[in-house]
This record gives C-alpha cells, structure tokens and sequence, in this order.
C-alpha cells in the first residue's frame, strides 16, 4: 500500500469521463495512492500544447464519479473536472487552482493519460495527452504521459498496469512535494543544466550521469513517454521515438455551398521505417515503450545536453530506463 505517500495530479486529453482514466484512477486509488485529477470536460485528443486564452473555464468537482466508480479505499481522491483543453488544466492546477479550492494538496507527480490510441513518433508535436506532461514539465513538476497503442478498449488493463508500475517506480526518487513546482529559485548553474554557448572542458555531471538525469526529472527538464499495446508481453524497453508516417491523411469531400473545398484529416494508412530502440519498433516488437524525453526545446537553456539525454536513453539489463534503477 502507498497511503502516505505525496499526492499524484491525473489528466489526460480523453476526458474525465474516458474509459483509460476511470481504469487509470481505480488502479492507482486501489493501490493506496492519493489522487487529485483536474482533467478536461471534453475530448480534446490531438490538441497538443494549444490553450484557451482569456476564455472563461469552469471547474466543477465530480463527486458523483466517485460513488459511481467505486473510490470507497482510504487513500484520499478529489475528482475536478475543467472546461479546457488538456494544457489548460496543468495550467490552472500548478498556477494557483489547485491551491484555491484544495490547499493542502500539493503534488508530487503528474500523470497523463491512460490514452486511447498510441503516442509515438512524431505524435510528440500533436498529442494532447503529452502537450500535457510537457505543460507540467514546464511548471517544474516531475510528469509521465501514458498511452494504449489500440482505439479499441479491449485490453487497455494491461496500459494501466504498466503505468501503474511505472508510477511506483518513479516515486521512490521523489521528495514527497515537487521540490520545483513553479520553479521558484532558477538555477542556471545546475549541472543538468546546458551551459552553451560556454564551451566546457568536461561535462558538470560527469562525475554523476545518472544523477544528474534524476535531477532533471524531479525539476520537470525531462518526461517519460509510455506506450504499451494489447499485446504487451510484460517485457520493457528503453526507447526513443521512432518514424512514423501517416499516409494519405487528407481526404476531400464534397463542397458546401459558397465553399471552395472541404477537407477531413484522418489518415488511411500509417507505416514506420525500422529504427534501432525506436518507440514503434519496441511497441510492435510487444514491449512496453518507455521514452525519456526533454521538456524544452533544443535551444533553451534547460534542455538537456544531447550526451546527458543520451545518459537517459540507456537501458539496464531489465530494459528499463537506467537511471530508474538508481537507489533513493
């Protein structure tokens, strides 16, 4: 059991009433972990990093979810529902929302997700599910997204078990409140931290790789990507994203009056080009895929060097994510 244990911030871009979340908030719920979710009214999939701005979001809380989802452990669960896109809700619940209408819960680790349909590739740029880790990434929390390879429900325990997993594997590495959580002191020395245009002789982690990568995790500069299909055989696999191409995604209808076209996006076939510790090729090869990705762009000042994010990627013997294995 994890009572005691600090409070874990669910959304996903399905929405609250989605099947993967109900599953998602049961699993975690039954396994004695604190919950809080601010999760979108909606279906926002696909909505990437977009926000509402300046529009009105009611926020409701659900308490008629929790009697109709059984929540009856003793690990605490608050149940808000916001009317926003997915980054919206990391928004409001980091930025003084959720320290409005519940202030004794501060987060440790956010979680989005379980999605319906896969995450992978290029579906970094598009998903709403991983526009909303990286949101909360920015907000300096430590976040996971979490999705289910099929658009069929059948199955879609076995993502749940695999986030749950990852869930508990990560938290031992946690202090039991995000210690960065709106990134209160700015440190542009840390090691972890990209010190260009600076030409440094050696790396400031170098003495402590994995460290170093642990550190970017907790202060939010680095997410995990989980992608587990119905066919997952338990193994798991330390990946990066592969290349995935969507085929013929444009299909032409015909026009409405005074229009000049109409068009509808929805590609007719994907395929991938085989890449070594892609994301695709792990997922099809019946693993569960587990990416470590930075949170900022390329040319920011807290996006991983490409030798630390390299550090990241590498695989212990179980396949995991090497530096999940280092003791608390």
């Amino acid at each position: 059991m994890a009572t005691g244990e600090g409070w874990l911030l669910l959304t996903n871009d399905d929405g609250i009433e989605a099947p993967g979340f109900e599953m998602l908030v049961k699993a975690l719920h039954a396994a004695g972990h604190p919950i809080v979710t601010f999760a979108p009214k909606s279906n926002h999939s696909a909505a990437g990093m977009r926000i509402q701005l300046g529009s009105p979001m009611p926020l409701r809380e659900r308490h008629d979810l929790i009697e109709a989802w059984g929540l009856k452990g003793d690990a605490p669960v608050r149940l808000f529902e916001l009317d926003g896109t997915p980054c919206d809700t990391m928004i409001v619940a980091l930025d003084g929302g959720l320290a409005r209408v519940a202030p004794d819960i501060v987060p440790r680790l956010v979680v989005s997700g379980v999605n319906l349909g896969p995450n992978l590739s290029q579906d970094a740029y598009h998903s709403g599910t991983m526009g909303a880790a990286r949101e909360a990434g920015l907000y300096g929390m430590p976040a996971i997204a979490s999705s289910f390879t099929s658009f069929e429900t059948e199955g879609m325990e076995r993502a749940v078990e695999a986030t749950v997993m990852l869930v508990e594997r990560v938290l031992p590495l946690l202090p039991k409140v995000a210690v960065n959580l709106c990134r209160p002191n700015v440190d542009m020395d840390a090691d972890h931290v990209n010190p260009w245009p600076h030409e440094a002789l050696e790396h400031a982690w170098a003495e402590d790789s994995i460290g170093a990568v642990v550190t970017a995790f907790q202060h939010g500069e680095l997410m995990l990507n989980l992608n587990v299909g119905p066919d997952w055989d338990g193994s798991w696999s330390s990946t990066r994203l592969g290349t995935r191409w969507y085929r013929n995604a444009v299909r032409f209808e015909d026009a409405g009056e005074g229009e000049v076209a109409t068009f509808r996006i929805g590609a007719a076939s994907i395929d991938h080009s085989v890449v070594m510790n892609g994301d695709c090729d792990a997922v099809d090869a019946g693993s569960a895929s587990l990416s470590s990705l930075p949170t900022w762009p390329a040319t920011h000042p807290f996006a991983l060097e490409e030798a630390l994010l390299a550090q990241a990627l590498r695989a212990g013997e179980d396949g995991w994510p090497l530096w999940l294995n280092r003791q608390p």
